[in-house]
């Protein structure tokens, strides 16, 4: 694999498809080129997903990401973009786009984007009680 720039995303086989988990993913240092001053954008970009049948390939990612340095795009845009380039890269069950633009003209901006795959239903939420240690009685 190549160390240069590549819009291209390898995937590979999930080791548990029959099970929804979350992967979680922050770069921290995304950049892009504003398209109407040509100065940089920086962004951190949260990737959340839960896999179908394949995963991202992590360096295919960071090249992936690092391929937008010299490009123009608008935040809104380039967000959607990396959603879109993700989800036709591994068909995901579920995955959501977070990105955090650092300020510009005085304003923060954050850009959500989300993809479901249709007749997908995330499990119940299941909320555990934390334990106290100070509110156990010893008996």
């Amino acid at each position: 694999m190549s160390s240069t720039p590549s819009k291209t995303l390898e995937t590979f086989p999930n080791p548990r498809p029959g099970r929804d988990f979350q992967i979680h993913m922050e770069v921290p240092e995304f950049t892009c080129l504003c398209p109407l001053t040509g100065q940089p954008d920086f962004a951190t970009v949260v990737i959340d997903y839960i896999p179908d049948a394949t995963c991202v390939e992590l360096k295919s990612l960071k090249l992936y990401m690092w391929s937008y340095r010299n490009e123009g795009a608008f935040h809104e845009a380039v967000t959607n973009r990396i959603l879109d380039d993700l989800v036709e890269a591994t068909a995901p069950r579920f995955m959501r786009i977070t990105a955090k633009w650092y300020v510009r003209g005085g304003i923060f901006t954050n850009v959500v984007a989300e993809h479901r795959k249709t007749g997908w239903v995330p499990a119940a939420r299941v909320d555990l009680l934390e334990f106290d240690p100070g509110q156990a009685t010893r008996g």
